[in-house]
């Protein structure tokens, strides 16, 4: 029969383990970001990209002098391209700040190791202890799965397989919760790397439209005006390439970041699995 302090302490010993967070994790809320972006951009474009001394005789309707003046005749389009662009900076720091926290304190490489050594003289206590010293990610992911290889070597009622098979899933299940707030808003740059080009283009066929047009209703071939308008025109062609480089680039730095944890987090795992598997009986 059991008396109440052992069914106290089942139930305790069936709540999930608290899930340790440190440092800078992200930012949930992406479009916050986005409408700040959104603002920000279209102040440049009214107050920097069309302040009157970029343009002749300071009126804003009037011939550019100078690369600013020339941006600002882009139109419409150049505030959405640059609120790309600014999201893409944002969006950069912050997955940055965020995979810095998750790698935790030492170098990743270096965790795995001295995480398997301690593994490989079967001294939990002494993973444990690492894995709060380092924090991040991937220490959580083997936190957690240690709690559960410590709690199946007190189990006495489950075959060898039984426990490998809880270790393992405990693994899993810590995993899946670290895995979305390392991925989070890299969404949104793979989207900027397609729709910054896309954008530019569509203010690039615009421009070159309004041009023609003009020159159609000028009744002349004006080659100064067509010149300028196709030079407008394509500014927002090279603002749109330049955002999604710039989005390309860090996209995929931040996913081989992910990849190399997600490795490492395999790594630790494995040798945790085999370590109780070799170990017990």
């Amino acid at each position: 029969m059991e008396t109440k302090d052992t069914k106290a302490t089942t139930n305790v010993s069936k709540k999930p383990a608290a899930k340790k967070k440190a440092g800078f994790t992200g930012i949930k809320s992406a479009w916050i970001i986005l409408v700040l972006c959104l603002i920000l951009a279209v102040l440049v474009y009214l107050f920097v990209l069309g302040n009157p001394n970029n343009f002749r005789g300071g009126d804003p309707n009037g011939h550019p002098i100078n690369m600013l003046g020339t941006i600002y005749k882009g139109g419409v389009i150049v505030p959405v391209i640059w609120t790309q662009f600014f999201a893409v900076i944002v969006l950069t720091i912050e997955r940055w700040l965020a995979l810095k926290t998750a790698f935790g304190k030492m170098s990743l490489d270096k965790f795995v190791e001295q995480t398997k050594g301690f593994l490989n003289k079967n001294d939990l206590a002494g993973a444990k202890a690492l894995c709060d010293k380092q924090g991040g990610s991937v220490a959580n992911v083997v936190s957690a799965t240690l709690t559960k290889y410590q709690e199946m070597e007190a189990a006495e009622n489950l075959t060898k397989e039984q426990k490998v098979l809880a270790i393992q899933k405990s693994l899993d299940e810590a995993t899946a919760l670290e895995m979305p707030t390392l991925q989070m808003n890299l969404p949104i740059l793979a989207v900027i790397t397609t729709l910054g080009v896309l954008t530019g283009l569509l203010g690039t066929v615009v421009g070159m439209i309004r041009s023609f047009s003009a020159l159609s209703a000028g009744g002349g071939t004006d080659s100064s005006a067509l010149s300028q308008g196709i030079s407008e025109a394509l500014i927002n062609t090279a603002s749109g390439i330049a955002t999604s480089w710039f989005a390309l680039v860090f996209y995929n730095f931040f996913t081989n970041k992910i990849d190399h944890l997600t490795y490492g987090l395999d790594e630790v795992g494995f040798t945790v699995v085999s370590t109780f598997s070799a170990t017990h009986k």
